[in-house]
């Protein structure tokens, strides 16, 4: 098992630089579930970039759903997760949430409102901060804490990541805040700094602080 555990440092050592580094602060007997945690993400987060089409990635994402459910001990990844799963105690459903919010990622839809993202959010980015609290604060409520700090780190992560982003065809900055501003999904295609986008990823951006 300690070689499974060594891959996801390996994985989230290499390409999640900010998470790694926020391990090293935990406790050392927490470190290794973190790990597996962060790495799990890691893998179902690239889905899109790896699977290339929906179909593909649907199907890779229920691979996880079923290897959490027991089926993943030959993968170095899932067998670490359903180690610190056992271990700790973590709910599964929260696992699902998270697999289900990237299924939004396949697609090149529109995110539509606020309200969406912040669903989003809530799945992608605070149901992750709810697991790695569960093994690090146990049963303490943080559960107010937690929903502002998965919207604020998801939407720095989704303006970080909005030339990629846009690139690919993809659009998480809502199109209600887009409207406001007078600013349009093809601004956004066409990779256009007007001021009508920038307004509009201002305001997205101040929502994030709030």
């Amino acid at each position: 098992m300690q070689d499974a555990f060594a891959h996801c440092e390996g994985l989230v050592r290499a390409a999640d630089k900010d998470r790694f580094l926020s391990t090293l602060f935990a406790p050392a007997e927490h470190r290794n579930a973190l790990l597996s945690l962060y790495a799990f993400n890691l893998e179902i987060a690239r889905v899109r970039e790896v699977a290339q089409e929906a179909l593909a990635g649907e199907i890779r994402l229920q691979w996880w759903s079923d290897a959490l459910g027991g089926g993943g001990e030959g993968h170095p990844v899932a067998a670490a997760l359903l180690a610190t799963i056992t271990r700790y105690q973590l709910p599964p459903e929260r696992f699902q949430t998270l697999l289900d919010a990237r299924r939004f990622d396949l697609y090149d839809e529109p995110m539509r409102t606020l309200a969406d993202l912040e669903a989003y959010a809530e799945g992608v980015s605070a149901g992750l901060i709810a697991l790695a609290a569960g093994i690090l604060a146990g049963g303490i409520d943080t559960g107010v804490l937690i929903r502002h700090a998965g919207l604020a780190h998801a939407i720095a992560g989704l303006l970080a990541a909005f030339p990629i982003h846009a690139a690919r065809g993809q659009l998480f900055v809502p199109l209600e805040i887009l409207a406001r501003h007078g600013a349009t999904r093809e601004h956004v295609a066409g990779r256009q700094a007007t001021p009508q986008l920038r307004a509009a990823l201002a305001e997205l951006r101040a929502h994030g602080r709030r």
